[in-house]
């Protein structure tokens, strides 16, 4: 944690959004501890609420958004011409797209919450060729929520933000632990149910 305080003590805000931009695409960024260590430092009064809200949206968005165009532009062409290599066939593919089409808003608004999975609904949304204005309005509301959640916590909690930031980690470990087998088991159901309805 001393490196990304450094970062944000010595760059100030700048700091703030490009490691929220880093943390977002998927570098390894522990963002509700930096949100909520932010929050403390506006307790403190080294930083203001408005602005470091600004920075952290800012940078929230700017790594959601370059983690849409990456999808977009190299996933799926990679996916079509390496796919079959490892069983991932077009109609797989296209699968996928009319999956993420159907569940994707949800995982783009909630994705913030739970660590490892926001890092790739941008990507899958690329990939998918999700459009951008319905990709945007969800993602940027979601960043709204978790941005305002930990970044107001860390403030009203003042000296205590450390608590907080390790119970995120914890539950956030826990939640993907849990999260991905269920994800996966929802995503072969629908996969199934939509298989049955064709045949």
């Amino acid at each position: 944690m001393e490196f990304w305080s450094d970062i944000i003590l010595h760059y100030g805000y700048v700091g703030i959004v490009i490691l929220m931009a880093a943390g977002i695409v998927g570098l390894p960024v522990p963002d509700e501890v930096l949100l909520t260590f932010i929050g403390y430092n506006i307790y403190l009064g080294k930083l203001n609420y408005t602005i470091a809200l600004f920075a952290s949206l800012l940078g929230a968005m700017t790594g959601i958004t370059l983690s849409y165009f990456l999808g977009l532009k190299l996933g799926l062409p990679f996916l079509t011409k390496y796919g079959p290599r490892i069983f991932i066939t077009e109609q797989k593919i296209a699968n996928t797209q009319r999956l993420f089409n159907k569940w994707g808003p949800i995982l783009l608004f909630f994705g913030y919450f739970l660590p490892g999975v926001r890092h790739i609904t941008a990507y899958l949304a690329g990939i998918s060729m999700f459009r951008f204005s319905k990709f945007s309005i969800y993602a940027y509301l979601g960043a709204i929520f978790w941005v305002l959640f930990f970044l107001t916590l860390g403030q009203q909690l003042g000296k205590r933000w450390y608590i907080v930031a390790q119970m995120a980690v914890q539950h956030g470990r826990l939640t993907l632990i849990i999260g991905i087998p269920i994800i996966i088991i929802i995503i072969l159901f629908l996969l199934y149910r939509n298989k049955r309805k064709k045949s």
